[in-house]
């Protein structure tokens, strides 16, 4: 059995139904006695450059096992798949353990927008709080004679 990688490029409007995909791939997998390993669901990403019409992509990464012959007949599969935009499978020596590059990039960019998503909300004030602040100041300011 040899390992292989496989990089996917989904439709960005699969983000959303991305379990009936991986559901549907996971299914043509068995068929061909090929073994998931892992998947890593990477989410939508902006592209370098536009390919058929679209800007951003859903990626996933899949670590999967089988024959030659199997991942020649995915391949091919892959091709005529219209929910995928690019595929790239890779037959590699030994399957990584780790965690991708390109997946902890993207939870680490998650992690920062919400950490900015609750700073900004932290910031909000309502405008009752804000008048408040305000005629305070302007007390002080009265008190002291400016």
């Amino acid at each position: 059995m040899n390992n292989y990688e496989l990089i996917l490029i989904l439709n960005p409007d699969l983000s959303t139904k991305f379990d009936n995909f991986h559901k549907k791939l996971e299914k043509t997998l068995n068929d061909l006695n090929i073994k998931l390993n892992k998947l890593e669901n990477i989410g939508r990403r902006q592209l370098a450059y536009s390919i058929l019409n679209h800007n951003k992509g859903h990626y996933a990464i899949l670590q999967i096992e089988g024959p030659a012959e199997s991942a020649l007949e995915l391949e091919s599969k892959l091709k005529y798949d219209t929910s995928v935009i690019r595929h790239l499978l890779l037959k590699v020596d030994s399957p990584s353990i780790e965690d991708s590059l390109l997946l902890l990039e993207s939870s680490e960019t998650k992690k920062v927008s919400q950490e900015e998503e609750q700073s900004q909300e932290k910031l909000k004030t309502t405008p009752e709080e804000s008048n408040t602040a305000f005629d305070s100041s302007a007390k002080e300011e009265l008190k002291d004679g400016k």
